[in-house]
């Protein structure tokens, strides 16, 4: 009898380590995505900052332009505010907080996700002063790489970069539309005032991008090295589904259906391809029978499931998967494409769910679930269960990159040390040190594996040790949904 009970009390407890233990990473791991955010902070750092390493910063930015540009994110690991990326940055950490707001609450990282959402929506506010100017950059890539400085006292040039009516950039102005449309719908439960506000730069931004056309790299040429932006269609229908999503506006419906070009099947989801991210959301539209599912809107719901089911490996041009079964996209930051078409997985099983319908792939149909276990299987690959037994979520388990390919978290914190490291002398100081970085940059995605499962944990490996808002944006729907 005793011998029994002990076999079931062993059943139970390996029961709850493989069931209940992943649910505890997970949320862990939701924290840290969320975590993150703060440390790539500039300007003035508010009373309840937890990542306690880092210090106010770049605070006369916008002041060459006679405007009030503190604030916002750096875009990676140097000291850039890039507007395109962040951009992108606050409408999908919106998606995510949209779409997974229950499981964010249940997790109590609602209000820390409304925090990231809102120290970017206030940067956009500010770098958005009059109808049709957006400032789009501050800093200069090409200066800011040459030294290797923490952002408390780099000595980098801080030049303010817009686009107005003479020099437009529609896929900016277009992509900002979104950020604040989605990040309106975000606020609303919570706070419907700040919600209106968003909703009305959002609304002067789309006619801006629609009226004054063209690439915004050829308004701001130093953006074009580091974030140069294939075009801008994809980003007017984007910002359209955001809007009509916000607004219910007909004039947003009609613009999606009146447009030649819904993208087609596409390969990626990123900072500068939304077409998939469009196509999702009028396929929301669809399910919910608030469109028809036929002609243009019809269309739009194909080519998003054909990208879902490429991912799943059941399409007609399947992506590739690495040998430890990681979706790998491209060789550069490569978990930025894996971190976002999980996203879209994800979000697509719960609209299926909700009307009981399925995917209807070449290589047979695909219930909601087998999203989620897609969803699932990349995760844990990020999380540890890869080849490496590396997490790619830095202070995530005990092996992560200790070598992070970031300017702050790799020189001493200035709270620590605050005599100045300059330009050069950061190289000599820190960058060249075969030794992990001083300060953990908790929650961080860096770039990732090769397509063969390999890391190389360096410095100087910016193509696979480097992190970026973007990667972690998509991550925290998905890791609220499986938390």
């Amino acid at each position: 009898m005793s011998s029994s009970i002990s076999l079931g009390w062993l059943s139970l407890c390996i029961f709850l380590l493989v069931h209940g233990v992943a649910s505890v990473e997970y949320g862990e791991a939701l924290t840290k995505s969320l975590l993150y955010f703060e440390a790539q902070r500039s300007g003035k750092l508010p009373s309840n900052q937890r990542v306690q390493w880092r210090g106010d910063s770049a605070l006369t930015d916008g002041s060459d332009a006679g405007v009030d540009l503190a604030g916002g994110y750096y875009d990676a690991g140097d000291n850039v505010k890039f507007g395109f990326p962040l951009a992108y940055t606050i409408t999908i950490l919106s998606w995510s907080t949209i779409e997974f707001q229950t499981q964010l609450q249940a997790k109590n990282e609602l209000s820390n996700a409304q925090d990231a959402i809102k120290w970017g929506t206030d940067y956009l506010i500010k770098a958005h002063p009059e109808p049709d100017v957006l400032y789009g950059e501050v800093g200069d890539g090409d200066s800011d790489h040459e030294c290797w400085m923490r952002p408390e006292d780099m000595t980098t040039p801080r030049t303010a970069y817009k686009i107005d009516d003479q020099h437009p950039g529609s896929d900016l102005a277009a992509e900002t539309a979104a950020a604040f449309a989605a990040a309106s719908i975000a606020f609303n439960p919570t706070d419907a005032q700040y919600a209106s506000q968003l909703l009305d730069h959002a609304k002067q931004l789309f006619d801006f991008a629609r009226n004054h056309q063209g690439v915004y790299q050829s308004s701001i040429s130093v953006a074009g090295k580091f974030y140069s932006s294939s075009g801008f269609e994809d980003e007017l229908l984007w910002a359209a589904a955001w809007l009509h999503r916000a607004t219910d506006d007909q004039t947003y419906l009609d613009y999606l259906e009146g447009v030649g070009n819904t993208g087609g099947v596409r390969t990626t989801f990123s900072w500068d391809d939304k077409f998939i991210g469009a196509q999702v959301l009028v396929a929301k539209l669809v399910l919910e029978g608030k469109v028809e599912n036929s002609g243009k809107w019809e269309q739009y719901k194909s080519q998003a499931e054909q990208f879902i089911c490429s991912c799943l490996q059941k399409g007609n041009g399947n992506v590739k998967k690495s040998p430890g079964g990681l979706l790998w996209f491209l060789p550069f930051n490569n978990l930025q494409y894996t971190a976002a078409a999980t996203f879209i997985a994800t979000a697509y099983s719960e609209y299926l769910t909700a009307k009981r319908a399925s995917i209807q792939c070449p290589g047979g149909i695909v219930q909601p679930d087998e999203l989620i276990a897609l969803a699932k299987s990349q995760v844990d690959y990020i999380l540890g269960s890869n080849p490496q037994q590396l997490s790619y979520m830095v202070g995530f388990g005990s092996n992560y990159p200790k070598q992070v390919h970031h300017r702050g978290a790799s020189i001493v914190s200035i709270k620590t040390n605050p005599e100045l490291v300059t330009c050069k002398v950061g190289f000599d100081l820190y960058f060249n040190k075969n030794e992990p970085n001083p300060n953990v940059l908790d929650g961080a995605l860096v770039g990732g594996p090769d397509e063969n499962d390999g890391y190389t944990d360096s410095r100087s490996n910016f193509q696979q040790a480097e992190t970026a808002t973007v990667n972690n944006a998509p991550l925290v729907g998905v890791l609220a949904r499986l938390a």
